[in-house]
């Protein structure tokens, strides 16, 4: 099966060859795969079996788009935010909106001048359609953009204080983020909208879940609109435990749900199944905070079996994927185990990391092209 074939028979309920993958790994651990394959670091997906292909087109290309080489190094973006490099990671050092007032902050302006730009970082990918499974990923696109421009405790104030002001910069967000979503369906061959809109925290829900339905949900709607419109499986990306907004998303036409972070409250992979199941397809499960950094390769290697054994008893449903970016702590044993559970060797992940050596570090299927990991 070719990548695009197999994502679809998953999402489909229908027979694969083996369980999709779509992995996502810290900028670290990147490295070291790509250093101990001796391949360049931009092949890693294509390497380790990677079936989607996407990339943003929304605020995360600011942050996890545009790399810097040094800690310290940093970036202003087309929204006025400061990144610095932090950790591997670029994070946010300056809010624009943080210290200003209300008028100010409702006198404030998406890129909408920069819309051609952002969607240029999809023409890459082009290339790569007819084989992998595309997508593009237009998050954050409610709340999640929100807090990025006016800093995380201003923005719950204003839900809190000022709910007009928060609802107006909500929408103002929602519509940017359907308006890049709208322009990519239109222009390229999506086979699914990537969205998302981190609402949830390690024990619960940064908001009561009435305030969210409130105010998110009607805006978050707007995105997931775009694609359903466009016959495209709408993909939704939140971090944490996010149970008691569940039912909602599936009201709303959700088709799969990631990162899926079991050691969450509410978050048990198989609970999520058993009732979400017939409704929903998953993208995730892998936990990165205690098994793959901590476990042995062979508890590895059994856990994950079991998650896509459990995952995938009605026909399919199921893209493995780790509940976050694989930490560079991880030993490349338990690496290696992981995806050797999901039906891909060691061996065959030497084999094509030999082609990409053989060709001299050129696109052959395609370059490793990885968005919508927070």
């Amino acid at each position: 099966m070719t990548s695009k074939e197999r994502v679809r028979a998953a999402l489909e309920r229908r027979p694969v060859d083996r369980v999709p993958i779509f992995m996502w790994f810290h900028p670290q651990t990147s490295r070291g795969l790509a250093a101990l394959l001796e391949i360049p670091q931009e092949y890693l997906g294509e390497a380790m079996g990677n079936d989607i292909v996407q990339t943003w087109v929304n605020n995360n290309y600011a942050m996890e788009g545009i790399t810097h080489k040094s800690e310290g190094e940093g970036h202003v973006d087309w929204w006025g935010i400061r990144w610095v490099r932090e950790g591997g990671f670029n994070q946010i050092r300056c809010a624009p909106l943080e210290h200003a007032d209300r008028n100010d902050v409702l006198d404030y302006s998406f890129p909408w001048e920069h819309t051609d730009e952002l969607l240029g970082n999809m023409e890459p990918l082009l290339q790569y359609s007819d084989a992998y499974f595309t997508g593009c990923d237009v998050s954050p696109c409610v709340f999640e953009m929100y807090w990025r421009l006016r800093g995380m405790e201003a923005a719950m104030m204003d839900l809190a204080c000022d709910e007009p002001l928060a609802r107006e910069m909500l929408a103002r967000a929602a519509r940017f983020a359907a308006h890049l979503a709208q322009a990519a369906c239109d222009r390229f061959p999506l086979d699914w909208l990537w969205t998302g809109d981190d609402v949830a925290g390690q024990h619960g829900m940064l908001m009561s879940p009435a305030l969210w339905r409130r105010l998110v949900r009607p805006q978050l709607q707007l995105v997931f609109d775009v694609g359903r419109r466009h016959g495209l499986p709408v993909a939704y990306h939140c971090c944490g435990s996010l149970r008691p907004i569940i039912d909602d998303l599936v009201e709303m036409g959700l088709s799969v749900l990631n990162p899926i972070q079991s050691n969450c409250p509410g978050m048990d992979p198989f609970e999520l199944k058993r009732e979400y199941g017939r409704d929903l397809a998953f993208m995730g499960g892998v936990d990165t905070q205690g098994l793959l950094p901590n476990a042995t390769a062979a508890q590895v290697r059994r856990e994950t079996e079991a998650l896509i054994d459990g995952m995938t008893r009605d026909g399919g449903g199921f893209i493995l994927a780790a509940s976050h970016t694989v930490p560079p702590e991880t030993p490349p044993e338990n690496i290696f185990a992981m995806y050797e559970a999901a039906g891909l060797s060691r061996e065959e992940i030497g084999d094509a990391a030999a082609g990409i050596r053989g060709r001299g570090g050129r696109p052959g299927d395609r370059s490793d092209a990885q968005g919508g990991a927070p």
